[in-house]
């Protein structure tokens, strides 16, 4: 008889143990299933990220508004430029002397108009002597005529009294003509608004112009990249000599699929990392737009998919989007580096496109206006050099726009 330490233990039972992995694998399903739907509902849903996403930016190039050789280079790649500075200097010596023919121009033809007013004051005079002796030589014959019918004078004095007055009216008539001749050339009209003197002008102005375009300036603040300007190289308008690029002027092309793009909208907050700085750098920005089509639509060979085999390619769509310029100043981002990008959907108030349309310039530069400023001052001093003493001071053009705008 065996003793309870001799039993043999019984097997387990396998349909107990497959329902408790049953059960444990159950659990993990609906933690799974249940942590997941916390996550789409809490975050997933509400925000999009992608990885296919680059930084990009104005890139402006400088290039010259007129034709010399290069004789001064006064910057290189990677260089900070300020706007207004002189990136290159071209040989302008037919240009200044275009201009010293243009002024001595316009200093002959102020004193040829001054003679036109100085004529008119003398051919007035000149009008008010003849009438003068119009008056006489009626007053001649008509006493002569009085004393021919007393028989005081023989008739032949009255005769020779109406030849004088004959002679005289036409002295006046000739007078009266030169006058008003003189006075269609200066009517309405003071020495700077003359026509000739206008003309003169405008000639000294596109001198003056094209040697200041000799100086190359920079049109914005930024860095210079991709110089092919050489020292003695022949340039024309429209050459590219360098490219400036600022780095406060610097967006995100994020390449979103196009099943990603349902709740986008205008205006939603995005938070963006660079390779460059790593996860730790965080830059925060908006939708400022979202692209008018897909990438593919919009390359040199659009794809064809009315023809041949066809295989439905998830799209991307290029949505941009603008950066904190703090955070750009702080941390400075090139055009071309990678980006991650995420953006947060809370905020569906937005439009899906742009509803106004802009009435100010996006871009603007006024590096340009003081050439044409120096030029309207050039012209007035040599006016006035040439208007003679006890003259008042001439007013250059932009002067008096400047005077009515305040």
């Amino acid at each position: 008889m065996s003793t309870p330490e001799t039993q043999t233990p019984r097997p387990a039972d396998p349909t107990a143990s497959r329902v408790r992995m049953l059960a444990i694998l159950a659990g993990i399903i609906i933690v799974v299933g249940g942590s997941y739907f916390a996550y789409h509902e809490l975050r997933g849903r509400w925000y999009e990220s992608t990885d296919d996403a680059y930084a990009n930016g104005n890139v402006v190039q400088v290039v010259p508004q007129t034709s010399g050789s290069i004789v001064s280079i006064f910057t290189d790649d990677n260089r900070l430029v300020q706007a207004g500075q002189t990136l290159v200097a071209l040989d302008c010596s037919d240009s200044k002397i275009a201009l010293d023919q243009s002024e001595g121009n316009l200093a002959r033809t102020v004193r040829q108009v001054r003679g036109l007013y100085s004529n008119v004051g003398n051919l007035s005079a000149e009008l008010e002597s003849r009438r003068t002796a119009v008056e006489r030589a009626r007053s001649d014959v008509e006493r002569r005529r009085s004393l021919v019918a007393s028989g005081a004078i023989p008739a032949e004095e009255l005769a020779h009294a109406n030849d004088t007055l004959e002679q005289a009216q036409s002295a006046l008539s000739a007078a009266q003509q030169q006058l008003a001749s003189s006075q269609a050339m200066t009517d309405n009209t003071g020495v700077m608004s003359h026509p000739d003197v206008k003309v003169a002008a405008s000639a000294v102005r596109k001198a003056y112009l094209e040697v200041s375009r000799c100086n190359v300036p920079a049109p914005l603040t930024g860095y210079v990249s991709q110089r092919t300007a050489q020292l003695g190289q022949r340039v024309q308008p429209n050459t590219s000599l360098m490219a400036i690029v600022p780095l406060d002027q610097i967006w995100v092309d994020a390449n979103f699929k196009e099943t990603q793009l349902q709740h986008m909208r205008i205006g939603q907050k995005v938070e963006l990392s660079s390779d460059v700085y790593g996860e730790g750098i965080v830059f925060h920005g908006k939708i400022a737009g979202l692209g008018m089509g897909t990438g593919s639509a919009f390359s040199i060979l659009p794809a064809q998919n009315a023809t041949g085999n066809w295989i439905k390619i998830v799209q991307r769509v290029p949505v941009r989007i603008v950066l904190s310029r703090a955070e750009l100043a702080a941390h400075p981002l090139k055009i071309g580096l990678s980006m991650r990008v995420e953006v947060d959907m809370h905020d569906q108030s937005g439009p899906i496109l742009a509803a106004a349309t802009s009435t100010q310039p996006l871009f603007a530069t006024d590096v340009f206006a003081h050439q044409l400023t120096e030029a309207d001052k050039a012209i007035a001093d040599v006016v006035q050099a040439n208007l003679g003493r006890g003259t008042a001071p001439v007013v250059p053009a932009n002067a008096k726009a400047d005077a009515r705008k305040h």
